[in-house]
């Protein structure tokens, strides 16, 4: 087997406090106290000489999925056009989390300036999706099981994504 597990994802940001107190409220768990990462071994991962970061590492409530959040103090990071890219555009453009009050994440998340991207919306009797958009223009998506109980997971081939 080549692949044991996903541990993280990687997200750059330029204000990482705001970053990681909207992933808390959403209910990701900070993993200890977010710290400098410098030196040769992170230069040489990265291919970027005279690295300077602050990390913070955040897991799901279950511990199967995490994000990484990093600030770049040295080089400066690099924004992207246009700055709130739709949907359709080249790359990753959000994570999904299962979560268990659709409506009630979404009030919560808006009190730390997150927007819905379009509606709320029903896949058939089985979920509420929705993508909101949240600070540094961050993307995620929500899904809530309709049918409590089941733990079937959203699949591109479902049509739902």
């Amino acid at each position: 087997m080549a692949i044991r597990r996903m541990d993280n994802v990687l997200i750059v940001v330029d204000d990482l406090d705001a970053v990681i107190r909207f992933f808390v409220e959403l209910g990701m768990e900070l993993a200890g106290e977010p710290g400098p990462v410098e030196g040769r071994w992170v230069e040489r991962v990265l291919g970027i000489d005279d690295v300077r970061q602050e990390v913070a590492m955040l897991r799901t409530p279950d511990g199967h999925g995490g994000i990484e959040l990093a600030r770049f103090h040295s080089p400066k990071a690099i924004g992207t056009e246009p700055s709130n890219p739709p949907a359709n555009t080249l790359g990753i453009r959000r994570v999904m989390f299962a979560v268990d009050d659709i409506e009630d994440v979404v009030a919560r998340l808006r009190t730390h300036g997150a927007e819905l991207v379009g509606d709320i919306a029903r896949y058939e009797d089985i979920f509420l999706l929705c993508y909101v958009r949240g600070p540094e223009g961050i993307v995620v998506g929500l899904a809530e099981e309709l049918g409590k109980g089941q733990t079937t997971p959203i699949r591109a081939q479902d049509g739902a994504l």
